[in-house]
């Protein structure tokens, strides 16, 4: 195989080019032209021609940022001389709607997954302790810790006990939005098929009340979804004691559970990437991409997310829009949080973070560029506020954060059944109930954190693998751990701090 280029050319229009290596000073670029100027870290960026001051600089033939000065021909380019600022971008709603080429159901594959009584599927089979608030949080902690192993052991069909707390459910307003995403959130861990049980656990006077939750979205207690609360109960002690009472009650149900082959459309695939650098929108990220959209065309489901980490690529997905009133809805998003960061003293451009700058990222529009490339190529189908249920198959949006634990969060609350996380600087993530994989974006890193990933997308930038062979390992991977094989981080135990929902308004 002959030796992979010094540099990533990714679009033709580009006037800079991506370090696949570390390149010395003084370096001349193959098929370029150019000498290198300074030492140019990996997954970096040299200009390939000259760039006049407030010219705009250009990757994936999309611009990214602008030169605030003149940038000469094998110049580093990055914070130091590129720039931020508004420009006019043609959101073409609907304008690149293709028909989708479905695969025939006698063709799709099938996972072998947990059909539960109301028709979803789910991947693990778990039973959850879930709080209402941050009072009853170390309560529901400790019902999970103190579960007796000896007993679960004679279950092994039950993954384990999980506790879902969180940092919230009181000194919060009774109503709007803030309080309407955490009922969301909370009801669409409740009725996960990655449960088999759920015991709702609260302090009694929050503002969070069960009653409220209950009758918001009709839920109705039963011998697989109880509630409690400690004021009732007697206390913290009565309480664990009368929680893993009832918990033990469930496991003979949980335990009757058996995995069956299932059509892979009932997957729902959370997007996600964190610790980006400058090889995230290079390998890992469109190869999940494609990853979706060989999923997309099985009747599966894929949730991309983050809308901060989109901002400046969204006319990418408005163009993709099955219908104006999809794209529109993405659009109002986009302006929802131009307000909210403003109305909090913040801006949509903070970002890339440091570690995120280190690996080779200018700007927010580049991160958004490669982040997006993870949705693939196929329709927007449908757009959904934060934990809301999703309702349309194929590829969607769900509004929120660009702070991973939390996207993850209202992904799954929405009815993600399995996450693919894609890194760069190495992520070490996971979220019970759902299983997590990580895919790395360079070699270097996958080598040196392979105890956390658990595929290399580094590949594609090595020259051994496309995207769409990678993509395709990405589908293998995601059928085999949906089917029970353990990923990564369910094999170290993370995923039990990861639950962070969104808060929204005012803490009073």
């Amino acid at each position: 195989m002959p030796a992979a280029p010094l540099t990533v050319r990714l679009d033709p229009s580009d006037n800079v080019v991506v370090a696949r290596l570390d390149i010395l000073p003084g370096t001349t670029l193959p098929g370029e032209g150019v000498t290198v100027a300074h030492h140019l870290p990996a997954g970096h960026k040299v200009a390939t021609r000259p760039i006049a001051e407030g010219e705009p600089i250009r990757k994936y033939g999309q611009i990214i940022g602008f030169a605030t000065r003149p940038i000469a021909p094998g110049e580093h380019v990055h914070v130091h001389n590129c720039g931020l600022h508004d420009f006019a971008r043609d959101y073409a709603i609907g304008s690149e709607v293709k028909p989708t080429a479905f695969l025939p159901e006698a063709e799709r594959p099938s996972f072998m997954g947990y059909v539960r009584d109301n028709g979803k599927v789910g991947t693990r089979n778990y039973l959850g302790v879930l709080s209402t608030v941050n009072c009853s949080a170390t309560v529901c902690k400790l019902v999970a810790e103190r579960f007796p192993r000896a007993l679960l052991e004679r279950f092994s069909n039950v993954d384990g006990v999980v506790a879902i707390t969180h940092a919230t459910g009181c000194g919060m307003a009774d109503r709007g939005e803030g309080f309407a995403t955490l009922q969301r959130t909370l009801w669409g861990f409740a009725g996960h098929p990655n449960f088999a049980g759920v015991l709702l656990i609260g302090l009694g006077c929050e503002v969070n009340q069960i009653d409220f939750l209950m009758e918001a979205y009709g839920l109705e207690p039963g011998p697989w979804f109880r509630t409690m609360t400690m004021q009732e109960t007697g206390g913290t002690a009565k309480t664990v004691e009368r929680a893993i009472g009832a918990l033990a009650e469930m496991l003979p149900h949980a335990a009757e559970a058996r995995r069956r082959p299932v059509s892979v459309s009932e997957l729902a695939l959370a997007l996600q990437c964190g610790g980006s650098d400058g090889y995230s929108g290079i390998t890992a990220n469109p190869a999940l991409g494609h990853c979706a959209d060989l999923l997309v065309r099985c009747g599966g489901t894929a949730i991309l997310s983050e809308t901060p980490e989109i901002y400046g690529a969204e006319h990418l997905l408005t163009r993709r829009a099955v219908d104006r009133k999809v794209g529109e809805r993405l659009l109002e998003r986009i302006r929802w949080w131009e307000h909210y960061t403003a109305s909090n003293g913040g801006e949509m451009n903070n970002n890339p973070s440091p570690g995120n700058k280190a690996g080779g990222l200018t700007t927010i529009l580049e991160k958004s560029l490669g982040a997006a490339a993870k949705g693939g190529t196929t329709n927007l189908t449908g757009v959904y506020h934060y934990a809301e249920p999703i309702a349309t198959r194929g590829f969607v949006f769900m509004d929120s954060p660009g702070y991973d634990p939390c996207s993850v969060t209202g992904q799954v609350a929405s009815g993600a059944n399995i996450v693919a996380f894609t890194t760069g600087r190495g992520s070490c993530f996971g979220f019970k109930p759902v299983p997590s994989i990580k895919i790395a974006t360079n070699t270097p890193m996958y080598q040196r954190m392979i105890d956390d990933m658990d595929l290399n997308a580094g590949t594609i930038v090595d020259g051994e693998e496309t995207i769409e062979e990678v993509g395709r390992r990405i589908f293998d991977l995601l059928i085999r751990v949906a089917s029970g094989e353990r990923s990564k981080s369910e094999a170290l135990g993370v995923g039990d701090h990861e639950f962070v929902p969104w808060q929204i308004g005012a803490v009073m």
